[in-house]
């Protein structure tokens, strides 16, 4: 997967949104202002450091070494994924849980709004 892909099937789920809170070399895709995505687009290799439950992100370290506690994040909740190590398909899955989370932790009129 490519930078614009990635950043494309970011901005694809409801109401996901791209800012720049920390410059405009870091891109940082949120939902209802949660982050839910993180990535330096232009760096080489790709990464992307997504929302995990801990103990799924315990499970996916040990298994993908693409995968690594989340760089300048809470580690327990945040893994860095670097993109091109892994199958497309498994990094929008990886992409989808992250929203996913970030969504469940929203108010619930929030949640149904976005459906």
């Amino acid at each position: 997967m490519r930078a614009d892909r990635l950043r494309a099937f970011c901005l694809e789920f409801n109401d996901a949104v791209e800012d720049f809170p920390f410059g405009p070399g870091v891109s940082v895709f949120k939902v209802a202002g949660k982050m839910f995505a993180l990535s330096s687009l232009d760096a080489t290799p790709l990464t992307v450091n997504l929302k995990c439950e801990p103990e799924n992100a315990l499970r996916l370290r040990a298994a993908y070494p693409a995968i690594v506690p989340g760089w300048h994040m809470n580690k327990r909740h945040w893994n860095t994924v670097t993109v091109g190590e892994l199958p497309d398909r498994m990094v929008r899955e990886l992409i989808e849980d992250s929203y996913d989370l970030v969504v469940a932790g929203l108010p619930r009129a929030l949640r149904l709004r976005l459906g």
